[in-house]
């Protein structure tokens, strides 16, 4: 039993449920509706930058997305554990961080497939981007999911109550995406927002592919960002794999 076995069995869940893909897409059409007509005129503002407000808003919204989605994942963790299921994994010979990234795998999966979504009813709805862009934008999504959903997954095994989950998706969702240049420019935030966002992994995954979207890619200034996300993902990642041996000491 391995990590290729583990992914496969998550896999076969996430196929199962495609009605979950479906309703977890309701919100983000939503954000685009709402928030791409409440905020159109933000953009005559000097200093803005964009033409097109909803242009600007897509990446937000899947940034937004991927947070909001990947920080369920230690749900799944509390249920395999109630279950009985990582029990049952004790006296296999799996290695133990594979049950954990397992998850993050088919995590980092569905966030990667919503976030094709979104960019495609964003480019339905008149929203205009290169084709590189958005392949850094769909990465830096993904990555970000790696992020959250590790961190859930820390969460869940060490806490073991859904309501600590709920709690902490409710805690970091909306002021991680605002302290960030998700709705808008950096240049209009408050100068303590903009310090607070430089240390914003939401507003890292953004700042990795903003410029490519916009057609002229600085590629140092997102290759910075992008690898400050991968090193965070890798780091969570690990220490998730980590919590599996601490319940391992505790059953």
């Amino acid at each position: 039993m391995n990590l290729a076995y583990l992914t496969g069995r998550r896999l076969k869940v996430f196929v199962q449920q495609p009605a979950f893909l479906f309703v977890t897409l309701i919100q983000p059409a939503i954000w685009l509706f709402l928030f791409g007509n409440l905020f159109r005129k933000i953009v005559d503002l000097p200093g803005f930058g964009s033409g097109n407000y909803l242009t600007y808003l897509v990446p937000g919204v899947v940034v937004m997305s991927a947070v909001s989605s990947s920080m369920w994942s230690g749900m799944g963790v509390l249920e395999e554990i109630d279950r009985g299921t990582m029990n049952r994994f004790l006296i296999t010979p799996v290695r133990r961080g594979a049950v954990l990234d397992a998850v993050v795998i088919e995590q980092t999966l569905s966030v990667t497939i919503q976030s094709v979504i979104i960019v495609l009813l964003g480019l339905a709805a008149g929203a205009r981007y290169p084709l590189g862009g958005v392949l850094l934008l769909v990465t830096s999504a993904a990555l970000l999911g790696v992020v959250f959903s590790a961190l859930s997954n820390t969460a869940g095994m060490l806490v073991r109550q859904r309501e600590s989950i709920i709690g902490l998706n409710t805690l970091l969702l909306l002021p991680l995406t605002f302290l960030s240049s998700a709705f808008m420019a950096p240049g209009l935030m408050p100068s303590w927002m903009q310090t607070v966002a430089k240390a914003n992994p939401v507003n890292w995954a953004l700042e990795t592919c903003r410029t490519a979207l916009l057609g002229s890619a600085n590629w140092p200034h997102a290759l910075s960002y992008g690898a400050a996300l991968l090193l965070l993902a890798a780091a969570l990642v690990y220490l998730s794999s980590r919590t599996f041996r601490a319940y391992q000491k505790s059953v």
